[in-house]
């Protein structure tokens, strides 16, 4: 009996052995994931709809107040100031009908931990230009699942564009009622949110393996730049229609230095030697802004100085804490020897503007630093996004990390002067 009952039990686990087996997922293959480099294959992919460009994308869907705006349904106080013009909006694309289709390729990559839960996608025109849009995903491995030079085709059925501190993307409506931000009485409201994982995953397919030699770097100069777009725009549908076509774009301004001074909430400031931890105008990337988490801003300038753009980091990236080129650990010589440091800086262009009492037509506030360049990374640190050698030494920059035991010793003991 003792027997009949142990080989009905080894019986039993046999079958559970082989039912759990057959229920293992088969293996993925390459052609699941990816999806053929075809004009065939993308013709049959979008045959429900159709393509569009990513300018035409945007003139045809997204408005300058957003659909999504009414008496009951506010934007945050900061959208708008009453002039016709939008900071924030919110355009719902149809769930059903056609199909609404874009594709372009990633030139985005958040291992260096600026572009969080965010790509670029890029798309040559017929007139070999850039066009680029901003795409927020929630989604931690954004960039790790869709690798920079990834070719994407995307169903924006059911989705949104809009604009968030006037940077267009294809996002979803959220809404914002953190009672604990800076200004949180000018921020309560709805505008562009993350897109749901699943959601974006669904909408999304990947076209061939990741090529980063189709990717199509600008390389030109501040003047170059400013001459192809205005440092302080019109604040009206012309000069804003400029800056938002513009944002997103992929660049490389040559000759630039670190100029040793940031943008602090609007006041041209000169960068210090201190913990990171203690202020938000350290001469590193990006010091603290006690958890308030907007984007840190140094100044680059061109090698006359007379023209400028910010360079946008943020506070939680791998290299926030890294001295900026030239950036000494010495109170009096912080920033002295940046000019010494001259090279090109990578990245992806910006116009942000969040705050709609900078836009009024009659009393221009614009100040010039709206425009940015974000780096992907530096060199040892994601994409080497910074490039710079002395001017008269030759040397190449090596990225150097703030020391906080050197910063202690520093504070108690005689500081050591390096150049």
């Amino acid at each position: 009996m003792n027997m009949t009952k142990k080989s009905i039990y080894f019986a039993l686990c046999a079958l559970a052995l082989v039912a759990m087996t057959s229920c293992e997922p088969k293996a993925l293959k390459m052609e699941d994931v990816f999806v053929p480099d075809s004009e065939s294959t993308i013709d049959s992919l979008i045959a429900d709809g159709r393509l569009y460009g990513l300018n035409e994308f945007l003139d045809t869907f997204m408005t300058e107040q957003g659909n999504f705006w009414s008496d009951t349904s506010l934007y945050r106080s900061r959208a708008t100031n009453g002039n016709g013009i939008y900071l924030y909006s919110v355009d719902t694309l149809p769930t059903n009908g056609p199909g609404i289709y874009i594709m372009g390729r990633v030139t985005t990559d958040d291992y260096g931990g600026n572009f969080y839960k965010a790509l670029v996608i890029q798309q040559i025109g017929e007139d070999g230009k850039q066009q680029n849009l901003r795409i927020s995903v929630d989604m931690g491995s954004v960039g790790g699942q869709y690798q920079i030079g990834q070719l994407i085709l995307i169903r924006c059925n059911g989705l949104a564009v809009g604009r968030y501190a006037n940077q267009p993307q294809l996002c979803v409506p959220a809404y914002n009622n953190n009672i604990y931000a800076l200004n949180a009485t000018q921020k309560v409201g709805w505008a562009p949110g993350r897109i749901p994982a699943p959601k974006f995953r669904n909408a999304v397919k990947m076209i061939g393996l990741p090529d980063k030699t189709k990717i199509k770097y600008d390389t030109l100069s501040l003047k170059a730049l400013f001459d192809e777009v205005p440092v302080i725009p019109t604040v009206d549908a012309v000069g804003m229609d400029q800056v938002r076509k513009a944002d997103g774009r992929l660049v490389v301004i040559t000759k630039v230095h670190f100029s040793g001074y940031c943008n602090d909430d609007g006041a041209y400031t000169k960068c210090i030697y201190a913990h990171p931890d203690s202020s938000s105008i350290v001469n590193v990337f990006a010091s603290t802004t006690n958890n308030v988490g907007y984007p840190q801003s140094r100044i680059l300038q061109n090698s006359s100085g007379n023209l400028s753009i910010c360079f946008s980091n943020s506070e939680y990236s791998k290299f926030a804490n890294f001295f900026l080129p030239g950036a000494q650990q010495d109170t009096l010589k912080a920033v002295t020897y940046c000019d010494n440091w001259e090279g090109t800086v990578t990245g992806i262009l910006g116009w942000y503007c969040d705050n709609a009492t900078n836009t009024n037509k009659g009393l221009q506030k614009l100040s010039g630093y709206e425009w940015s360049v974000t780096p992907r990374g530096i060199p040892g640190i994601g994409i080497a996004d910074i490039e710079m050698k002395h001017k008269t030494k030759g040397t190449i920059w090596e990225p150097q990390e703030f020391n906080p035991v050197y910063y202690r010793n520093y504070m108690h003991g005689t500081p050591i002067n390096e150049e």
